[in-house]
């Protein structure tokens, strides 16, 4: 299915799709408020392990056949080693610059799709990914940026991570029913985080209530139904609609801290942010070529 041929039934599925990217977008302002300070990868763990399992024992499902190194590998793309890169990157590097570098991911995402599963890498699809870019980095970069070379390094690989991940999710289908398909990615995923966690970072002496109330946040709306909704859209959607959807992220992050934490938004920010929204709408839009065809159909059935 071209971007380009946007039906009502795909405009309600990429409507129900960017539901997870807005609900990432609350990820940050859970993180900084409710989580205990300092512990990236507890908070990667709960939020993909107790989920994951979870699902798992509901549907009583495990993978077979060549499913077992499948999950693995989309368990690592899209969870473990995502996790573990993202906040390596939210770590080392302030969040403008981390949310800017992963704001590549569409376009990344588009031309390994050309490679892997032959959808076409349109001019419409660079020029998007480019406005995209530029929007995320007007809405989120501060003048006290910094360029740290292991963040940056970091925010890249979990941005091709991430691509690869999406590509590879489309290009394999999935075996089963949606519950399960997420579940054997998240436990996969945080089995793969459990030793960097006790390496990295132990156990906290104390849980506070708020505390709780983000971890169940997280692993629950931001996480275990997220993922869910995404490997749905990501069946359904091409690469170059459902890929754009990410961008929506730093854009709800950004409103939250304003609405929430009484953040200001500069005429900057606002520019970035309707440069974003025109970058995701742009692969909806029909192409001259699509309309003149809809024109003859209809001349035709005239």
């Amino acid at each position: 299915m071209s971007p380009a041929a946007t039906t009502p039934s795909t405009g309600v599925t990429t409507a129900r799709t960017a539901l997870t990217p807005a609900v990432w977008g609350t990820t940050y302002i859970v993180a900084t408020e409710l989580l205990p300070d300092g512990r990236p990868m507890l908070a990667a763990v709960v939020r993909a392990l107790p989920v994951g399992l979870a699902f798992i024992l509901w549907r009583r499902t495990l993978p077979t056949g060549a499913w077992w190194w499948r999950a693995a590998v989309l368990g690592l793309l899209n969870i473990g080693a995502f996790f573990a890169l993202l906040f390596v990157a939210a770590f080392r590097l302030p969040g403008g610059v981390a949310a800017t570098a992963g704001a590549i991911q569409p376009l990344v995402a588009a031309g390994i799709a050309a490679l892997v599963i032959g959808e076409a890498f349109t001019r419409r699809t660079a020029v998007a990914g480019t406005v995209g870019i530029a929007g995320v980095a007007m809405l989120v970069l501060g003048p006290d940026a910094a360029l740290d070379p292991i963040g940056i390094l970091a925010a890249i690989a979990g941005t091709v991570c991430m691509a690869t991940g999406v590509v590879l999710t489309k290009h394999w289908g999935r075996p089963v029913d949606l519950i399960t398909f997420t579940g054997w990615q998240l436990t996969a995923g945080g089995l793969m985080l459990l030793p960097v966690l006790a390496l990295t970072e132990g156990l906290p002496n104390e849980i506070t209530g708020a505390n709780i109330a983000g971890f169940i946040w997280l692993a629950t709306m931001g996480t275990g139904l997220a993922y869910a909704n995404w490997f749905r859209g990501i069946q359904q959607l091409p690469i170059a609609i459902v890929s754009f959807l990410a961008l929506l992220s730093p854009l709800v992050a950004t409103v939250a801290g304003w609405a929430i934490l009484d953040q200001n938004l500069s005429p900057i920010q606002l520019i970035g942010a309707s440069l974003v929204i025109a970058a995701v709408i742009a692969p909806h839009l029909p192409t001259v070529r699509n309309r003149t065809t809809a024109n003859l159909i209809v001349e035709r059935a005239a």
